[in-house]
């Protein structure tokens, strides 16, 4: 018989849930899912980087890449690739139920909330 596969973690949060497939000494990897009409906080990352593939529904990304001085949206859906460097400012709503995964560097703590529809601008909770 076949192992169950168990997940590292699972985060519920008010837009969602992440799963946390792995956390070693070089990276991280979570599958993350976003509900049609929420909308992650606006924020950005002093040490760690990420990278994040839509594999399902369509979402509006608001960016504002480190140095820049206006922010941009794009409308993304399936086979989106949004690659983080640190610093750049940026917010996700699911424009339609989301699954996303996401590749980082281990720093999960790192987040700067600019602004939050949930309460927690100012906080690093993850």
């Amino acid at each position: 018989m076949k192992e169950e596969f168990k997940p590292y973690r699972s985060v519920e949060k008010p837009w969602g849930r992440e799963v946390w497939c792995a956390l070693t000494d070089e990276y991280c990897l979570k599958l993350i899912e976003i509900k049609k009409g929420f909308v992650t906080s606006l924020q950005y990352h002093e040490k760690k980087r990420e990278t994040t593939v839509i594999h399902s529904g369509r979402a509006l990304v608001t960016l504002k890449r480190a140095g820049e001085t206006k922010y941009s949206q794009y409308e993304v859906g399936p086979g989106a690739i949004i690659d983080l460097p640190v610093g750049d400012i940026h917010r996700i709503e699911a424009l339609e139920d989301i699954v996303m995964y996401e590749a980082s560097t281990i720093h999960v703590d790192d987040v700067v909330r600019l602004e939050d529809s949930y309460g927690r601008a100012g906080t690093s909770e993850v």
